[in-house]
């Protein structure tokens, strides 16, 4: 034996078998690792589908205060926040031209009145003088018209005179309901004209302890808000406050940007504390569908594809019916893998409704408590010529 060991032949067979085994350690410990899979367990629980959107805070009721006649701005009584009466005075123009107008329209009806009594005569006149026969029947008919056209115009001076008198008193701007002033337009001095459209110079909110959201929801979303809904949405100024509202009206109009269609649903939300103020952002959530006591897998494990899967378009009559969104689902199907011999084997499922972290499953070989494939966790490999890598020994 000695001999054998002496031997230069058997000194590098031994040598190689050595290298051999070293190498073989080596690859087997620190580069053929093979992956690992993350699992999470299938469990049973309850379930709500919502759909999302963004919307404008309102007043239920926004008037917007204007002016029926032209003119400068003299006073200022009211500015943003003030609240108000129905009836307060909010603002008064010069009323300069107008009372002079009204002053005019006077005088004219004063000498319409003149004019009417100067006729009124003449028709008598007229009248005495035909009994007698010194007058035509002409002559009386011409008076009796001169006496009617200066009642006219009697008439006509006094609407003038009512006209002129609305529109001084339109000069003085009264509010037309009790609130308080969100926007004021004009300042004292400037000039407004209302000769083609009446311009608007304040904005009052009827009533801030009850407000409402306008939210815009896709269309594929929309058939599945009803009136009475329950609504949760939160504000950026109390961003760890959640509010409640209800859904009011779903209007019919829509509204098409970039060829997306979308439809303004109204909400209700009171407002008592008076801490929502108009024009806030409120992001919106309506639960349309909720599960008890089901079957729930990780989205995760429904998005999961081995390496080796084949990729598979879905069918005409399934198209995104395995997308992880926040719409209805029922009826679809979906794959999910499960661990055998540490490699992923396939299960298909039914999918019901998802809240875009768990989804139903209402149709399947799973139960509570199985283990389901969310993801890979692929072993690091150490780099060539890592200090940390412990030196291969030959001998």
């Amino acid at each position: 034996m000695k001999k054998l060991f002496q031997s230069p032949l058997a000194l590098i067979i031994l040598s190689i078998a050595v290298i051999s085994a070293g190498i073989a350690a080596y690859w087997q410990f620190y580069m053929a690792v093979p992956p690992q899979h993350r699992t999470q367990a299938v469990e049973r629980g309850d379930i709500n589908q919502t759909v999302s959107a963004n919307g404008t805070i309102n007043p239920v009721t926004l008037v917007s205060v204007g002016t029926q006649v032209s003119g400068t701005v003299k006073k200022l009584y009211v500015d943003f926040n003030s609240r108000v009466e129905k009836g307060q005075i909010l603002l008064e123009l010069d009323n300069a031209l107008l009372a002079a107008q009204q002053k005019q329209s006077l005088a004219n009806v004063r000498s319409a009145e003149a004019s009417l009594e100067l006729a009124t005569a003449n028709e008598a006149r007229m009248r005495s003088l035909f009994a007698q026969e010194y007058v035509s029947r002409q002559e009386l008919d011409s008076a009796v018209q001169a006496k009617k056209a200066a009642e006219a115009q009697l008439q006509l001076m006094q609407a003038t005179v009512e006209k002129d008198r609305a529109n001084l008193a339109y000069s003085v701007i009264r509010s037309p309901v009790s609130g308080v002033v969100i926007d004021r337009s004009v300042d004292v001095g400037q000039t407004v004209a209302a000769s083609l459209q009446t311009p608007t110079l304040f904005k009052i909110a009827q009533d801030l302890s009850r407000m409402q959201i306008d939210a815009n929801f896709a269309e594929a979303d929309i058939g599945n808000i009803r009136v009475g809904q329950t609504v949760r949405f939160t504000v950026d100024a109390f961003p760890n406050r959640s509010f409640k509202g209800v859904v009011k009206l779903i209007r019919l109009n829509p509204t098409t940007v970039s060829n997306v269609v979308t439809y303004d649903v109204v909400i209700n939300v009171d407002n008592p504390e008076q801490i929502l103020f108009p024009g806030m952002t409120a992001y919106v959530n309506i639960a349309v569908a909720e599960r008890r006591d089901v079957l729930l897998v990780p989205n995760a494990a429904l998005r999961f594809k081995p390496a080796n899967a084949e990729v598979q378009k879905p069918a005409a009559n399934q198209k995104d019916g395995n997308r992880l969104s926040g719409h209805p689902r029922d009826g679809f199907s979906g794959k999910v893998y499960m661990l055998e011999n540490n490699e992923p084997k396939p299960i298909s499922v039914s999918l019901g409704i998802t809240d875009n972290r768990n989804t139903e499953i209402t149709g399947g070989e799973l139960k509570a408590g199985d283990q389901l494939v969310v993801g890979e966790a692929q072993a690091a490999v150490k780099p060539t010529g890592s200090s940390s890598r412990p030196p291969m020994r030959m001998f």
